[in-house]
């Protein structure tokens, strides 16, 4: 199951919300290790705070296993006034057509890692409702900041990452920024390569030209 959540919607999901900062400290602070900010068992930053749409996909035993944050780059954003160094002294994007994805997270278990070509069907389920957030925005691409392992997915999966720059150094990682497509080509990739031809998200959303 996908859930959007928007802020208007977070006195409805706060226990949702919270185990998405659960599921975040698992994966960034004890699993990667990353110089990230805590409270408790919860991860969240300042970007939290600007109001993002969260995209949390939850498992048969209803609990979250994945996440993505998604703000619009007309705003604050992680690669804007934290990563600019990735920038390769390119302005950052600022349009109404390209928003930034950040957090994404998984913690699966048992038949939730189910895979296609190495890659978990829950990950696919992630990348595709990026997408069908992205065509129900009526946005043309997802900037994105991530490492290189990802990047690897991200073309195993059909949605390769357009460079902005070489990859960095940042903490413990190899950082790199790009965009990715929002298109219905896009989409129909995804689907085929992770084998999910229907809907993910929670509710039917209407698809924009792109």
């Amino acid at each position: 199951m996908m859930q959007l959540i928007s802020q208007d919607h977070y006195g409805e999901f706060v226990e949702e919300l919270a185990d998405m900062y659960r599921l975040r400290y698992r994966v960034f602070k004890q699993r990667l290790d990353w110089d990230v900010q805590v409270s408790g068992d919860l991860e969240v930053d300042d970007f939290d705070a600007f109001h993002p749409i969260y995209l949390l996909q939850r498992g048969r035993d209803g609990r979250v296993q994945g996440c993505v944050r998604l703000l619009p780059s007309t705003g604050p954003t992680m690669l804007r006034d934290a990563f600019g160094v990735l920038l390769n002294g390119e302005s950052p994007p600022a349009s109404p057509s390209i928003w930034e994805s950040s957090r994404f997270a998984l913690d699966l278990h048992n038949d939730a890692a189910a895979a296609v070509s190495g890659i978990a069907k829950a990950t696919f389920g992630l990348f595709i409702g990026m997408v069908e957030f992205g065509l129900a925005r009526g946005l043309s691409a997802i900037v994105t900041v991530t490492d290189l392992r990802m990047e690897r997915i991200l073309r195993r999966a059909g949605w390769p990452l357009k460079r902005i720059g070489a990859p960095q150094a940042v903490g413990t990682t190899r950082a790199i920024a790009g965009y990715l497509e929002v298109s219905r080509d896009a989409l129909a990739r995804l689907r085929r390569e992770g084998g999910l031809e229907q809907p993910v998200l929670w509710a039917p959303v209407t698809m924009a030209t792109a």
